[in-house]
């Protein structure tokens, strides 16, 4: 078998696409959108040989706000995240190529995310109740469409490492989840032989060598491990080989992969022309506009335009160059010494810069980062739209205070926020940027902002100037990023994204910003404990009744939409018992998804222009220490001006339940839920009830 990098696409190899990451995904709230570009992802990895596609990520779960691989995943909520999770396992093993769902679990953060010297891996500590409503959440979605494989994670589990606790691998993986794949370890991430073995690890990579190799062999012969735990190892791993009859019609392993690409070369182009269009409207649907007063955008053949901002145009470079180069880890635009430092441990100066200022990025760093065989960047198709038509055009790169020409019918700064595997990011705002901004809409009257975010960025020190008219939350496009905006800017495209996370004020609005360090009595043991339980992002601003500067599902659009016509009502036949009783399939009792209540709500395109909404359904459950409410369904209908449409959600046991500690089972609570349906979870104008 070959397994391949990443979750974004394949990683370290030419004739391959940069998909939109999984934070754009996240972004753009579209079901159809991601089943499209798992298919298109799935197709690239079979034609390259590689049997398993590494992804997709829903750990970490965003519960720490500067964790650097939270763009990895789609969403800081759980049920939007396996929700994408669960088409993007479908499609891409539709394909004929094995996901691996990672990283399970509770990896929220890089601090300390491997042991080093007497240092051991940071404990993520959390309650049996938090882990099932949040963190196994979109796990149990990427079991029940039948992924293949699980990728176990670096940290300890109330202080076991994941590669060897029993009670999340063979207690709730395989046998509460019904999970029938195998499990590999991630890199390194094995650090014990017979008690990973007896845990339920399956596949140690990259090596076994040090724990396993002659040891397992050894290890079964003396009855440290019985013969039918090997015997289910390889079970586990050929079954899903058959499943996907990579036994019959499947390239040789590894074909498309070249060792060293700056060498001599088998050309495998495992492009496909018929997803450009997913390319590029997965580009569009990611960015999410917060921000556009005075008839900003869209842009109407302005005569003048000024461009400012590092994140406008491409890396200088964009070249393998061999070895491990900043191209195979996505790390073009940053300070690779400082990437370097890092990733491979070479020294602990690492995570003190905020921007990746040599250019714009396409996704973040490390081994979750896409390989551009082509990229266009904004500067590139703004180039090409001034051409024709017929706009003047003006920039600047480089200077934090450039000179700013009065005449200019509006202004675009561009900066980003960087993050990577292997280093939390420094803070969620920059000094820079920030004062780029100002600089420009001080002289500036049509100051429009653009930032490529691999994370949560805070705003609040620009925002308010009287002439930044617009703000666009650009994410991580992939190749199609000019493009996409561009058609955004200019009107060809409406914004439909919404934000998958929410943007607070100040950084103490969070509940958990930043990593925990070790310290005190642990100081060669570091803790981190998840005493915020459910309450992470929305949840959390709720509870405490803080104010966002933008909410979590809120994005604008060029036209607006109203809500009406709300229905709330049992399903036919639904079975209300307390617990669930069907039999274990895969993702956990058959009657956890049955439907128990179908709510249906219309949506009408009130403006003049047509564009799809993000309608969002919450369910306040009534359950003591449960949320205000929580994200329970989405739909995304696309309408022309001034048409309307139904949108119907079905709500599963799943979806109404709360885990009970005591019966070890979903349960359905009794009393009255709260159904409410809008366009974020702050604008929910239709608000329903059901008693059960």
């Amino acid at each position: 078998m070959c397994l391949g990098d990443a979750g974004n696409g394949l990683r370290g190899t030419d004739f391959v696409s940069s998909w939109p990451s999984g934070i754009h995904v996240g972004a753009s709230w579209n079901k159809a959108l991601a089943r499209q570009r798992g298919a298109g992802m799935g197709g690239e990895f079979k034609t390259k040989g590689v049997n398993v596609l590494l992804g997709p990520v829903v750990g970490p779960a965003g519960r720490v706000v500067l964790s650097g691989r939270n763009w990895e995943g789609f969403s800081s909520d759980p049920y939007l995240s396996g929700a994408l999770a669960y088409e993007t396992v479908s499609a891409v093993q539709a394909a004929g190529v094995i996901t691996s769902t990672k990283h399970y679990i509770a990896n929220e953060q890089e601090t300390n995310r491997n042991p080093s010297g007497d240092v051991e891996s940071v404990s993520s500590n959390i309650d049996d109740r938090t882990m099932h409503e949040v963190y196994l959440w979109p796990f149990q979605d990427a079991v029940h469409a039948g992924s293949g494989n699980i990728m176990c994670s670096y940290n300890r589990l109330n202080n076991s490492y994941g590669c060897a606790n029993s009670k999340t691998l063979n207690g709730l993986l395989k046998t509460e989840l019904g999970f029938q794949g195998w499990v590999v370890s991630d890199w390194g991430a094995q650090h014990a032989g017979v008690a990973a073995a007896l845990a339920g690890l399956d596949v140690a990579m990259p090596s076994g060598d040090a724990f396993w190799g002659s040891h397992l062999v050894e290890a079964v012969k003396n009855g440290s491990v019985p013969e039918s735990r090997l015997d289910d190892m390889v079970t586990r791993m050929l079954a899903s080989w058959y499943q996907m009859s990579q036994d019959k019609d499947f390239p040789k392993p590894g074909v498309g992969m070249a060792a060293d690409i700056t060498k001599p070369h088998r050309i495998v182009d495992a492009r496909n022309s018929s997803f450009r269009s997913t390319l590029l409207d997965g580009a569009v649907e990611g960015h999410v506009l917060v921000k556009n007063v005075r008839n900003a955008l869209p842009l109407k053949q302005p005569k003048m335009l000024s461009i400012f901002g590092y994140s406008a145009k491409n890396p200088d470079v964009n070249d393998p160059t061999g070895g491990l180069s900043p191209w195979l880890y996505g790390a073009e635009s940053f300070n690779y010494t400082e990437f370097g430092n890092a990733f491979f441990g070479e020294s602990q100066d690492f995570g003190h810069t905020a921007i990746a200022f040599n250019g714009t990025i396409y996704s973040g760093g490390g081994s979750g980062a896409t390989s551009q065989s082509l990229a266009v960047s904004p500067f590139d198709a703004l180039v090409q739209q001034a051409y024709d038509d017929g706009t003047a055009l003006f920039w600047d790169f480089v200077s934090g205070a450039p000179l700013v020409n009065p005449a200019s019918d509006a202004c675009l700064v561009f900066g980003n926020a960087y993050a990577t595997e292997a280093a939390d990011r420094p803070g969620v705002r920059d000094d820079f940027t920030d004062g780029l901004i100002k600089h420009v809409a001080d002289s500036c009257n049509n100051t429009i902002v653009v930032l490529h975010n691999a994370g949560i960025r805070l705003v609040d020190q620009f925002v308010d100037h009287p002439n930044v008219t617009a703000l666009l939350f650009a994410h991580l496009p992939g190749e199609a990023s000019g493009r996409a905006l561009v058609d955004l800017l200019y009107g060809r495209a409406n914004p439909s994204g919404k934000l998958p996370y929410t943007v607070a004020h100040n950084e103490s609005d969070y509940a958990v910003l930043g990593p925990d360090r070790p310290a005190g009595a642990f100081a060669r043991f570091p803790q981190s404990n998840f005493t915020e339980g459910v309450l992470v992002d929305y949840r959390h601003f709720d509870a405490r009744n803080i104010t966002p500067r933008y909410p979590f599902g809120f994005g604008l659009s060029y036209t607006t939409f109203n809500y009406s016509n709300l229905t709330v009502r049992t399903a036919a036949g639904a079975r209300l018992d307390e617990y669930p009783i069907g039999e274990v399939l895969e993702g956990g009792p058959r009657d956890l998804w049955d439907v128990l209540v179908n709510v249906t709500a219309e949506v009408a395109n009130t403006g003049g222009v047509a564009g799809a909404e993000v309608a969002q359904l919450y369910v306040g459950i009534p359950a003591e220490g449960a949320p205000v409410r929580q994200l329970r369904g989405f739909e995304k209908p696309f309408l022309n001006a001034s048409s309307k449409a139904t949108v119907s959600f079905g709500l599963t046991r799943r979806d109404l339940s709360v885990w009970d500690v005591v019966a070890q089972k979903w349960r359905l609570v009794r009393g009255e839920y709260t159904i409410e349906v809008g366009g974020s979870s702050r604008d929910l104008p239709l608000v329903g009830k059901i008693t059960i």
